[in-house]
Formats: C-alpha cells, sequence, structure tokens
C-alpha cells in the first residue's frame, strides 16, 4: 500500500485527486491532504509518505519553493499543475513525474507505477548500504565511512591527507591526489575521524598526524609528505605541541 499526501491549495482540484488515488486501486492510501503550505511542510518534518503530490501553483508558496524548503525529502515528488510551461523546472526539482490537469487516469496509473519502482530501488539501496556499514563496523580493520554524491566510499585513514573547509561544504584531501567533495561542515566531518590519528589544527583545517613531515614554529605552518603547507591556528598550537 502506497501512503500518499497531496498538498494544492485548490480544494475541488484536491479533492479531485484524492477521489482519483483512491478510486484507482487499492494501493494507495491518503494519509494527509493540505491546501497551505505551511501545515504540509510541518507535517512532512515528522512524516515520511511513500510520496507527495504537489501543486505548483499556491498563493503563499509555490511548489518549487516548497521542495527548496522541504527538510525530509526521502520519497518521490509529483507536480500536479494547469500548466505545462513548468515540466522542464519539475525536472531540474528532482521530481519523479508531472501531471497536467485535470488528471488523466491513465497517466496517474503510469506515474503510480513509477513511484512503486522508485520506491523499490531505494529499499535495495537502503538495504544494502545497511549491510554495508555493519560489516564496516564489525571488521578488524574498520575503514572511515565518506557518504557522497549518491555512494559510500570507505577509506583507511593512510588514505587521507587533510580535509578543508569551504562554508557548509568540506573537500577531503587523498594521499592519490583525488579530492572528495563533501555537503558537511568541517565540524561534522571531523567526527567521522579517529582522533588518535586526525587533529583540527585550524578552524578550516583537519590534518592527518601520521602525514606531517615539517612543522615550520616561526611561520607557523606544518608541511605534509604531499608538500602541502597547513596553517596552524594559534588557540590550536599548544595542544597540537602538546601531541608532538
Amino acid at each position: 500500500m502506497l501512503e500518499a499526501v497531496i498538498v494544492d491549495d485548490e480544494v475541488k482540484a484536491l479533492q479531485s485527486l484524492s477521489w482519483e488515488l483512491t478510486n484507482l486501486s487499492d494501493e494507495v492510501d491518503i494519509i494527509a491532504s493540505f491546501t497551505d503550505a505551511h501545515e504540509a511542510l510541518n507535517y512532512l518534518e515528522r512524516n515520511t509518505p511513500d510520496c507527495l503530490f504537489l501543486d505548483i501553483e499556491m498563493p503563499a508558496m509555490d511548489g518549487f519553493q516548497f521542495i527548496k524548503t522541504l527538510k525530509n525529502k526521502n520519497f518521490p515528488v509529483v507536480i500536479t499543475t494547469a500548466y505545462n510551461q513548468y515540466a522542464l523546472q519539475a525536472l531540474k526539482n528532482e521530481a519523479i513525474d508531472y501531471l497536467l490537469k485535470p488528471i488523466d487516469s491513465d497517466d496517474l496509473k503510469v506515474t503510480i507505477s513509477k513511484i512503486k519502482k522508485f520506491n523499490a530501488r531505494n529499499y535495495t539501496a537502503e538495504k544494502l548500504e545497511k549491510i554495508l556499514l555493519n560489516f564496516n563496523a564489525e571488521s578488524p580493520s574498520k575503514k572511515i565511512t565518506i557518504n557522497t554524491d549518491g555512494k559510500l566510499v570507505f577509506l583507511h585513514s593512510d588514505d587521507i591527507l587533510y580535509a578543508e573547509s569551504d562554508g557548509n561544504y568540506s573537500t577531503i584531501y587523498l594521499s592519490d591526489g583525488q579530492k572528495i567533495l563533501l555537503t558537511k561542515k568541517l565540524k561534522e566531518v571531523n567526527a567521522l575521524l579517529p582522533n588518535h590519528s586526525f587533529f583540527r589544527i585550524h578552524n578550516s583545517y583537519i590534518i592527518n598526524l601520521n602525514k606531517i613531515k615539517e612543522f615550520l614554529k616561526t611561520d607557523g605552518y606544518v608541511v605534509l609528505e604531499s608538500n602541502h603547507k597547513i596553517p596552524v591556528s594559534r588557540q590550536k598550537k599548544s595542544d597540537f605541541l602538546d601531541l608532538l
């Protein structure tokens, strides 16, 4: 049974889609419907449906603003609208499908099929991810797990040179010259790294202590084996010297 949520400011359109979905088959259950976008956002922060049917033209907040504001995005979104010029924008906002009002029953059946396939793939991926994470956690040679760009990367401590902050993003620099961009703050990256091997030497940098080649005390820099020069902040200098 697919659990669906509908958001549409027009009561008649909401009722019409509700009727179509419930009469389409016994595979769809509408667990909530909203004419107010903000109420819908509050609900979706606490609940995760199997799919969301979302209108574009709404007065307080349009559908694309809604998607950008939505924190919990672990479900497929279907755009519903009376205007066909939004099709490309819907795809750019990662909507799984796009339905024109009045919604055709055959089109709706195709959309339901897409939702099922999407959720089945996600379920398999999540299950495999849990297996991999549990296997790594129980392994004698446990690796550092980095979740990025739709994939899990498993790294040995020795693979990493340092990590650098860029606001809400961070970049991990590897010994082989590769870089991994993360949508995480450096504080979150620091929590992933083992304390015995890594040290946050500066607000913008975490270094692998095993990769230090030189410490330039006068200049306040460390030089890594890769010849990267990383600044040592004044606040961190004393703790860093204690480690050495």
